[in-house]
């Protein structure tokens, strides 16, 4: 914003506020605001065109770019407050959307899980064919239990792992897959039932509480249904 050059005839009489020139907000809280903005500087523009020389006024296109100016900054405001209540609306629509998950069967990346009665389901994801495909389940203690799942082609190769017929206490184990030579390791993916969702109240993304996998975020979760 251009300021009128002070000159003599302009220091003659002092400028008064009227009231009817602008309201100022009295609320500290609102000094940010666009309203408050808007009257800062509608005083502004009023006091400049109060106080410009009679003999060299300034253009009114200036006003017209002042004037542009404002709206410009008014409509990003506007636009981040928008913004900020649609990130408040998808994060409602994740929290109920997560919450229709408990009691159905989800996959999770990842090769950490633990051992109770029940059987631990999976999938192995190769990427090539392969003519051995076996399970490592290894415990807490590095004891290692094979558990040999044949040839397969490229794809999804579904797995459980039984406690009792391997003959595995309760407890945390790994798993790893070993593959013909010369070919990665292939990601592997376990199966669970969501017991509990959870949304942590400092923010951030929904937990996901998983059968024999534990609470993982929700993003982690590469699959819904068995």
């Amino acid at each position: 914003m251009s300021i009128a050059h002070y000159t003599a005839m302009s220091a003659d009489a002092p400028i008064t506020a009227r009231s009817e020139d602008a309201t100022v907000s009295s609320n500290p809280l609102d000094t940010n605001s666009a309203s408050s903005l808007e009257n800062e500087f509608i005083t502004l523009m009023v006091a400049q065109i109060q106080n410009q020389d009679p003999l060299n006024p300034l253009d009114g296109t200036e006003y017209v770019s002042q004037l542009a100016q404002f709206s410009q900054v008014q409509s990003m405001e506007n636009m981040s407050g928008t913004m900020q209540n649609s990130m408040v609306l998808l994060d409602n629509m994740q929290v109920l959307s997560t919450a229709g998950l408990v009691g159905q069967t989800v996959y999770v990346s990842g090769n950490e899980f633990e051992l109770g009665e029940g059987i631990q389901n999976g999938k192995v994801e190769l990427a090539h064919a392969s003519n051995q495909v076996t399970l490592v389940v290894k415990d807490a203690y590095g004891q290692k239990t094979e558990v040999p799942l044949g040839a397969h082609q490229a794809g999804d190769v579904d797995f459980s792992i039984d406690p009792e017929k391997l003959g595995l206490k309760a407890g945390e184990y790994t798993v790893s897959v070993n593959v013909q030579d010369g070919q990665a390791s292939p990601n592997v993916l376990l199966a669970g039932q969501v017991e509990q969702v959870r949304i942590p109240s400092t923010g951030g993304a929904a937990l996901v509480n998983i059968t024999g996998v534990g609470s993982v975020p929700f993003y982690q979760i590469t699959q819904f249904g068995a």
